[in-house]
């Protein structure tokens, strides 16, 4: 089972593919399953052609694993883990040759 632990939008430029994208879609991901646990730092970077396009498209999605083990989900890991989100994503970032503006989200965070 994988569902987004944190996942919030914010104005951002970048160029993949040809495409100009001005948002970024920012999540950290859990997978659980059979006494093993993974989280993910996750970022997909979307055209955001007005303030009401939130399609998200995913030829521009980079990932990388904060933790692996065996175990299950813990809510004092995630909170570890969200601690240091922002940086994670920035190495995201630079792979990407992209910026997320972190002052201007386009929504409210949402936790699962």
């Amino acid at each position: 089972m994988t569902f987004n632990v944190y996942e919030q939008y914010f104005a951002a430029e970048c160029v993949a593919n040809g495409i100009i994208r001005h948002a970024a879609l920012v999540m950290m991901k859990v997978t659980s399953e059979k006494k093993h646990v993974r989280y993910d730092a996750a970022v997909t970077f979307f055209p955001h052609i007005d303030e009401n396009d939130f399609a998200v498209s995913y030829d521009a999605y980079y990932e990388d694993i904060l933790y692996e083990a065996p175990g299950r989900r813990s809510k004092k890991r995630e909170e570890i883990l969200l601690e240091t989100l922002r940086e994670d994503i920035e190495v995201l970032c630079k792979r990407a040759n992209a910026v997320i503006f972190w002052d201007r989200p386009l929504r409210p965070a949402r936790r699962g």
